[in-house]
């Protein structure tokens, strides 16, 4: 086994999770950032170009999400697993088969984007010019979806072997050379064309691509655990089935955070538009907890899945524990802080008086309740490294129906948002609850097995 797996499987927990995580962590913030200075770049193009990037930003993240979190979450557990199992021809053939599923789902979410954006967009509220210009950008992005998927699939194969510096540093150089190009292509700075709207995906599309080709080099030049060969394995359905069964699921969890936001937003809007600036407003810090629970889940996730490969159940429970109480007391943290000041999160973006009144609302009734979703979405990745989703796809989907059903109830009955915030709280400590009480009852990772089966010592004696 190489040493680099064996330390998954024999080092301090504590020390280990934080020493693969950090660089994970100081990722998401920086990946955060250049969301955030895109955004500020765009807005000083006018109203309508802002407006198209808010109306291209969910799908976009949902792509980011599927395919960094949930099907590379899935190639993640598969290659740990087999890793923990000291099954190298496995390991190896599963790097071709991520790549071939890769290609596969993100030419299709190209195709989706370029033949169903358009009429997605002006369903959700886009017209003239700020229709016009989410078109542009959402082609160019969507049009670079294989490059971005083929990105984070290979981001989370290295992960898989413990090393989370390489992405890490990958990304951030990344982000400091996309930074100043950003800028030089959206406004035409020097001998650069001044391309618009346009110019701020061209930049990220040539970030995946040149990041992605990093990844590449490192995986195919033999400098690292994994050793996949020069030419692509034969197809073959149960490694597909590995990586497959996992991401699927994984996406379907994905999916149920966006879905409880854009229902929220909804009943929010039955309220009026004070009430969709304010919880937009608010929410947006929870939607910063998902890429900072993602930095220390994938490491839980590929510690947990070595250990559930080598028959090592006690040690992956250990891990699932671990992650979920730094999770939750992290975010638990960042709740109660911002329930207690909830302007100073507020007046980042912007100063009118209902959003802020809003917002803050939400910030106080929800935010306590945020310790109770790290902890579940930290759990919900050790589930993922062992290969059993099934409760926390339970969790993930309760959490939808409690802030669907109950937030309809919540806004007609008291014609505010107040109750629809309460709601959507209860509906984290549900989630939260729910990967707790199954992970207490063992019921979380079921009945794990070792992919290889321990050799039985002959008897000793008169046999």
């Amino acid at each position: 086994m190489d040493p680099r797996t064996r330390r998954l499987l024999e080092a301090p927990i504590g020390t280990t999770l934080l020493r693969l995580a950090i660089p994970n962590v100081v990722v998401m913030v920086v990946q955060a950032m250049i969301g955030l200075i895109e955004t500020y770049f765009v807005a000083k193009l006018g109203v309508d170009a802002l407006a198209a990037m808010a109306l291209v930003f969910p799908t976009y993240m949902l792509l980011v999400m599927v395919s960094a979190g949930a099907m590379g979450g899935g190639i993640l557990s598969a290659i740990a697993r087999a890793l923990g199992a000291g099954d190298k021809a496995q390991t190896n053939s599963l790097v071709w088969h991520a790549i071939g599923i890769t290609v596969l789902f993100s030419a299709v979410t190209m195709a989706a984007a370029w033949l169903w954006g358009p009429g997605l967009y002006a369903l959700m509220g886009g017209r003239g010019v700020s229709l016009r210009d989410a078109i542009v950008y959402s082609n160019i992005i969507f049009g670079a979806a294989i490059p971005l998927w083929l990105f984070n699939s290979m981001a989370a194969m290295i992960r898989a072997t413990g090393n989370t510096f390489l992405p890490a540093a990958v990304i951030s150089v990344g982000a400091l050379v996309l930074i100043p190009v950003s800028p030089l292509l959206i406004f035409g700075i020097g001998p650069f064309p001044a391309l618009g709207i346009a110019g701020g995906a061209v930049a990220v599309a040539i970030y995946y691509v040149i990041g992605g080709g990093v990844f590449a080099f490192y995986l195919w030049s033999g400098r690292g655990v994994l050793k996949p060969s020069l030419v692509p394995a034969r197809p073959r359905w149960q490694p597909m089935k590995e990586i497959l069964r996992v991401g699927i699921a994984s996406s379907v969890i994905s999916l149920s955070t966006n879905v409880t936001a854009v229902v929220a937003t909804g009943l929010a809007g039955v309220v009026g538009p004070a009430a969709v600036a304010g919880y937009g407003t608010g929410v947006r810090l929870e939607y910063l907890l998902v890429p900072l629970v993602f930095g220390l889940g994938q490491p839980v996730g590929a510690m947990v899945g070595t250990a559930i490969g080598a028959g090592r159940r006690d040690r992956a429970m250990r891990v699932a524990w671990i992650g979920a109480t730094i999770a939750g007391g992290l975010t638990e943290l960042i709740g109660l802080t911002a329930a207690s000041f909830p302007t100073a999160w507020l007046t980042l973006f912007g100063g009118e008086t209902q959003m802020i009144d809003v917002g803050a609302d939400y910030l106080r009734l929800v935010g306590p309740f945020y310790g109770f979703f790290g902890a579940g979405l930290a759990l919900y990745f050790a589930a993922q490294g062992a290969g059993k989703l099934r409760w926390p796809m339970i969790a993930a989907v309760m959490r939808v129906l409690i802030s669907a059903g109950g937030g309809v109830v919540a806004v007609h009955l008291t014609h505010g948002v107040v109750g629809l915030f309460v709601v959507l709280g209860l509906a984290l400590l549900a989630f939260g609850l729910m990967n707790i009480v199954a992970a207490a009852s063992g019921a979380l990772f079921g009945r794990a097995r070792p992919l290889i089966r321990p050799v039985a010592a002959p008897a000793v004696g008169g046999g």
